[in-house]
């Protein structure tokens, strides 16, 4: 949303409002004040949120109805309902990349957790549920100083689909189921009021799925917000912009792809608000259309507020010609479900829509009744915050050690090891008399966090925590930054290699290769970095340590294939404490386990366009596909790839050998009478009759996991299935179930994976309907094939 729209630069304005009036004393401004404005039938907690809400909506006039259709609503002073800021953000902490977060005040910092590529990178939803869970904290008590909303926009959880994006970072990967439980958990501790106690064991993966019931009465802590709905991953590539792109979606991806992340982010995270995205869909801007915004509503139970994008609605007109007129716009975004404008176009164009025909103020009252609701479920006219349930919350429970703490771990736990030949790592700090680290990304901490980064708790570089483990630690940055478009500093980092014991040599990625509105075109290492990787590799007295800073995949095969550089670490964006992190990995004080979510592709892929939507390989056309799931062509590493300083093994306990669906199907379903008359049956094709019925068919895969090695470690159990190719567009795989587990040296450990047939086993077919392919599924888990006939 850091927009460059010249046409709406009206929103900066508005910023600059909220700004003013969010520092006009240390407290958030409220309504239901008393004595004046305590006693309109919208403060009266007695009543349900929807009686509330409808009171509040009669009270307003249509100028004031208006003014709440923008990210910074209008005050109501009549009533005494001061403004309001909607749009804060919170993606991996708070962030002041919005005018709801500031950190001009009391609250100078917040905890910085690593980009959300690289907790994904831990596979652990424990984990994802106490990052959210934190950040909702440190939200609420940020209110409680006047210096944020109750309302956030983040998780982003559209898939990684192509490695040039830009924002591919700020997402969970590739995969769409753990994209989707990214989102679930991370909405989960964001929003509930009642939070688990901290777990000990946050080394593993252990889920209490009884722990949302205390929230069925709909309050909130705060508002997340799942965005960007729908099949928006393009910054700028070629002639496309997001704001004029159209993303062609075939029915089939757009099913078991797409739009799955969106839909248990609502379905089981419950998630309060909707973001639309800036693209169009099949020719239908994102925030005109209708079919999918109400899907959400009614299919899928969504209750809360859709928020377009910063200023999607004024895209549909300006950018996309979709619309003849800017009330058309308005209009047509209203209409289809918008309920709410970043920026100022509906507060502009909405009165003359209502005064043209062409959107009528009664769905104005239906937007304003959802924006309404969700204020209401946040407790923002129940009277003074500080007498609330969270009004105890201040400056003490920001940067708190149980943060940090949990920011250090989701770090560790994040960083992949990729290569480690002949157990080059981890050192032993009693041994190393001398380090070189070289590299522009090792001494700096502007870019530690990626995007939406706020400010920090802590401002420790790479260098300075390596530092800790050897005081002979002598740093060049070789390259002048990130870009690395001349040589001149080589010379500088290659003398203090030569002299070093061990030499660490960190590349990659910062915000000035990929960014929001910035996709890469390349995916080598930016200028000249692959040549002082070389050169300071061909001088070091043993092999090369390689640390690969950044969220997009990179093509380091010459790094891979290299003898002389014998270790690759990925930290991606790693947060406020990610020094500290690589320097526990590198001297063997914590055992890596992260993997890698999502594909590394060589550089031949940006021969591919980045503007084509389609999963699926076609090789009549010489297109090889996207992600793991679909992707045919080289790879320089693959998803799910993550080395440890230890050895695991499997073991398969118990599996069923055959499942028949016969069960699930009515008597006078077309299947068994195409059964009955002798036709074969390739494959059995969903619908809620089947899905609703599909429980009883849940089996269990009991996994032994066993640590042969001498180090304690975390690991990442990894259990994918492939299909019969039974129908077109099957996956070369998909990941059916995973879990992060904690085994101690020459010990073993069981683990169970529930697998729902209609959930794990099924595909979309070419109409975009969910079905079973009927024949051998094959269950890998490492080395290991387990095949699984799934029949009548």
């Amino acid at each position: 949303m850091n927009l460059q729209l010249t046409l709406i630069s009206l929103l900066f304005f508005t910023s600059a409002i909220a700004e003013t009036f969010k520092n006009l004393d240390s407290h958030p401004q409220f309504p239901c004040k008393p004595p004046h404005f305590s006693s309109y039938p919208f403060c009266n907690v007695s009543l349900s949120i929807k009686q509330r809400a409808i009171s509040l909506v009669s009270l307003l006039t249509l100028p004031e109805k208006i003014g709440q259709l923008s990210n910074t609503a209008a005050s109501v002073p009549r009533l005494g309902i001061p403004p309001y800021e909607w749009w804060s953000e919170s993606l991996h902490g708070l962030a002041d990349n919005g005018p709801g977060v500031s950190f001009n005040g009391s609250i100078s910092a917040a905890t910085s957790f690593p980009q959300v590529i690289v907790s994904a990178a831990s596979f652990n939803r424990t984990l994802w549920y106490e990052i959210g869970s934190a950040v909702a904290v440190e939200g609420r008590a940020m209110y409680n100083g006047g210096q944020a909303g109750l309302t956030f926009w983040a998780p982003n959880i559209n898939v990684f689909r192509d490695p040039r994006w830009g924002r591919g970072q700020e997402t969970p990967g590739e995969d769409p189921k753990v994209v989707s439980e990214y989102g679930v958990e991370f909405v989960r501790g964001f929003q509930e009021k009642k939070k688990r106690k901290v777990l000990k064991r946050r080394f593993s993966d252990d889920v209490d799925d009884d722990r949302h019931d205390d929230d069925a009465d709909g309050k909130l802590m705060l508002s997340a917000c799942c965005k960007h709905f729908t099949a928006y991953d393009l910054e700028k590539w070629g002639n496309f912009t997001r704001y004029d792109f159209n993303a062609v979606v075939t029915e089939q991806d757009m099913e078991d792809t797409y739009q799955p992340p969106f839909e248990t982010c609502i379905r089981d995270g419950k998630a309060s608000c909707l973001m639309c995205s800036y693209n169009a869909v099949n020719g239908v801007p994102a925030c005109a259309q209708g079919d999918l915004l109400q899907k959400a509503r009614v299919e899928w139970g969504f209750e809360g507020y859709i928020t377009s994008d910063c200023d999607a609605v004024a895209t549909i007109f300006a950018y996309q010609g979709y619309t003849k007129s800017p009330e058309e716009a308005v209009a047509d975004a209203i209409k289809a479900g918008v309920d709410i404008n970043c920026g100022t176009y509906m507060l502009r164009h909405t009165q003359s829509a209502i005064e043209q025909g062409k959107v009528s103020e009664e769905l104005v009252d239906r937007a304003l009744l959802n924006l309404f609701a969700v204020q209401l479920r946040l407790g923002l006219f129940d009277g003074d915050p500080r007498r609330g349930q969270y009004g105890k919350l201040g400056s003490n429970d920001i940067c708190s050690s149980d943060h940090r703490n949990l920011a250090l771990e989701a770090t560790r736990q994040g960083i992949v090891l990729l290569k480690n030949d002949h157990k080059l790592l981890p050192l032993n700090k009693n041994h190393v008399s001398s380090l070189a680290i070289v590299g522009p990304m090792a001494n700096n901490i502007s870019n530690m966090g990626g995007t939406y980064t706020g400010k920090p708790c802590q401002r420790k570089t790479l260098f300075t925590e390596l530092l800790e483990y050897v005081k002979k630690t002598s740093y060049a940055s070789g390259c002048s930054d990130v870009s690395c478009d001349s040589d001149t500093g080589f010379g500088e980092a290659v003398a203090i290699a030569k002299g070093a014991d061990f030499v660490i040599v960190v590349a990659g990625l910062d915000l000035s290769q990929e960014t929001e509105d910035k996709d890469r075109v390349s995916l080598s290492l930016p200028g000249k970095q692959k040549d002082l990787v070389s050169h300071v590799a061909a001088v070091s007295k043993k092999p090369v340590i390689l640390v690969l800073t950044g969220g997009g995949p990179v093509d380091v095969t010459f790094a891979k294939n290299d003898p002389r550089i014998g270790s690759i670490i990925w930290i991606g964006y790693p947060g406020e404490t990610g020094g500290q992190a690589l320097a526990e990995i590198i001297f063997g004080d914590f055992n890596p386990g992260g993997r890698l979510p999502t594909t590394w592709y060589p550089e031949s892929f940006t021969d591919v366009a980045m503007s084509d939507m389609h999963m699926r390989a076609n090789s009549s056309r010489g297109y090889p596909g996207r992600t793991y799931r679909f992707y045919t062509g080289p790879q320089v590493y693959s998803f799910g790839t993550g080395l440890s300083y230890t050895k695991f093994e499997y073991k398969i306990l118990s599996a069923p050998i055959r499942l028949s669906l016969s069960e699930l199907l009515p008597q006078q379903s077309s299947h068994k009478k195409q059964l009955q008359h002798g036709e074969e049956l390739r494959y059995l094709q969903l619908d809620d009759v089947i899905v609703n019925s599909c429980e009883s068919l849940r089996f269990n895969v009991r996994v032994h996991v066993s640590n042969t090695g001498e180090i304690d470690g975390s690991h990442v159990v990894m259990l994918f299935s492939k299909m019969p190719p039974v129908l077109s567009g099957v996956p070369e795989k998909q990941l059916i179930g995973y879990d992060r587990v904690h085994v101690r040296s020459n010990e073993m450990m069981e683990t169970v994976f529930v697998i729902d047939p209609c959930k794990q086993l099924s595909v979309a077919n070419d109409v975009g309907k969910r079905v079973i392919p009927l024949g051998s599924h094959v269950l890998f888990l490492g080395d290991l094939q387990h095949s699984l006939s799934v029949e009548f």
